[in-house]
């Protein structure tokens, strides 16, 4: 189901529905895809006091309700090396506040997370045994290829390896390195800082073997 943590400890510590294939040998080739429109496509459908997470009028949908919070959803999947791609953009809250993918998920307090706001800052990051920290400095850089406000933005995150790399609407604004991990779950992120009431629709996900 989606977990929420401190949004602190992450950030400033610095067709119709869902298709899945084998993995194939050819890199280009779809490994899975959903544009939201189907509700048993597999995501979270929760709420509690801190967020929601639903299907709604054909995206996903993550909502924080609080400051400082974060939440995240998985299909429950599997892969290795994957390029992951989806079109996000805030539906309402403040340009404070952060979203994005993650890949090679192992549980809650094992994955990487790649993130963009809307006021314009962009950063990889890994969540290690429960501590979240980010791999591209302090906190999240400028990046002059993220549509502010309401976006949308085309978000592209590579796991190959030991590299990561973040590519917002078409042009590379992150990279890093890590080697925890060789596989995993992938998923969305969304979160929130000073304010809650962070509103973030997703659409057109797919995992591509790269």
């Amino acid at each position: 189901m989606l977990r929420i943590v401190s949004l602190f400890l992450v950030f400033t510590v610095a067709l119709a529905g869902c298709t899945l294939f084998e993995l194939p040998a050819a890199p280009g080739e779809l490994l899975f895809q959903d544009d939201f429109s189907r509700l048993s496509s597999g995501w979270d459908r929760d709420r509690d006091q801190a967020y929601r997470s639903d299907y709604v009028d054909g995206f996903y949908r993550i909502e924080i309700l609080q400051a400082e919070t974060t939440a995240w959803t998985n299909p429950g999947l599997m892969f290795g090396d994957v390029r992951i791609e989806v079109d996000a953009g805030k539906s309402a809250g403040p340009d404070d506040n952060a979203y994005g993918v993650i890949c090679r998920y192992q549980d809650p307090d094992n994955y990487y997370f790649f993130l963009i706001s809307s006021d314009g800052f962009a950063g990889i990051g890994v969540r290690r045994q429960g501590a979240a920290v980010l791999l591209t400095g302090e906190a999240m850089l400028p990046s002059e290829p993220v549509v502010l406000g309401a976006g949308p933005n085309h978000l592209r995150a590579d796991c190959v390896g030991s590299r990561l790399s973040l590519f917002v609407n078409g042009i590379a604004a992150s990279e890093a390195e890590a080697f925890d991990w060789t596989e995993g779950d992938v998923g969305l992120i969304a979160g929130s800082y000073a304010e809650g009431g962070v509103v973030i629709d997703f659409d057109n996900f797919s995992v591509v073997h790269p």
